[in-house]
């Protein structure tokens, strides 16, 4: 086996734009992934029934059926229903809603977490539920739930490839799509991993930095 560097120039921009929809999906995915998770969170801890139940039924269905069966139906199913989006959009909001059921026990476990004098101290003070949770509670969580909160945006990265499998082209589908084309898969598929390798690296370091200002 032979390495074409020619093989490598020639799929360099495929690879750009595949880059830039894995990291579209990434961002925007996580962003999802975060603020619905916090939503899920606080909906858990409300003292109505019928608020808890139906929360805890559907990020259960979500977390226990495979990312792949969500993908299919949101793409393939909802169009029967009237509701058709892009393949992007469709990937963003199946990789963003099913690490939410993930990111909502991160938040939990950061929640009570916090020390119960805080809570007792928002009390004495009467202070509303809305200033208690976001002045006092959530800051505090937030620090505490970084770390896991980043081993998801990994898990995320890692994931984007199955969006190969609704017509995404991020950049797995994009080295596939040029082997299919050109008989050459040693080098496009290798530039892919290493690619994986640097941005997860990158992803990590960054997260640290964060968690480290956070502490301080």
């Amino acid at each position: 086996m032979t390495w074409d560097w020619s093989a490598v120039r020639e799929f360099m921009p495929h690879f750009w734009d595949g880059l830039l929809v894995t990291l579209q999906a990434l961002v925007l995915g996580s962003l999802i992934s975060f603020s619905l998770g916090l939503v899920w969170a606080l909906l858990m801890r409300t003292p109505t029934r019928w608020v808890r139940w139906p929360v805890g039924v559907v990020t259960e269905f979500v977390r226990n059926t495979p990312l792949l069966v969500q993908l299919f139906f949101l793409f393939y199913v909802l169009p029967e229903w009237g509701l058709t989006f892009s393949a992007l959009t469709t990937g963003v909001f199946a990789i963003g809603l099913h690490y939410s059921t993930y990111t909502m026990q991160v938040y939990r476990a950061g929640i009570e977490a916090v020390p119960a004098g805080q809570w007792e101290a928002a009390k004495a003070l009467s202070l509303p539920a809305r200033r208690t949770w976001f002045a006092v509670i959530l800051p505090q969580a937030v620090r505490r739930v970084v770390p896991p909160l980043g081993n998801y945006v990994i898990s995320m990265l890692k994931d984007t490839p199955i969006l190969m499998s609704i017509t995404v082209l991020e950049m797995l589908g994009q080295a596939r799509l040029f082997s299919q084309q050109h008989f050459q898969f040693t080098e496009p598929v290798t530039v892919i991993g290493v690619a994986f390798i640097v941005i997860s690296y990158l992803a990590s370091l960054l997260l640290r930095t964060l968690e480290r200002r956070l502490v301080r």
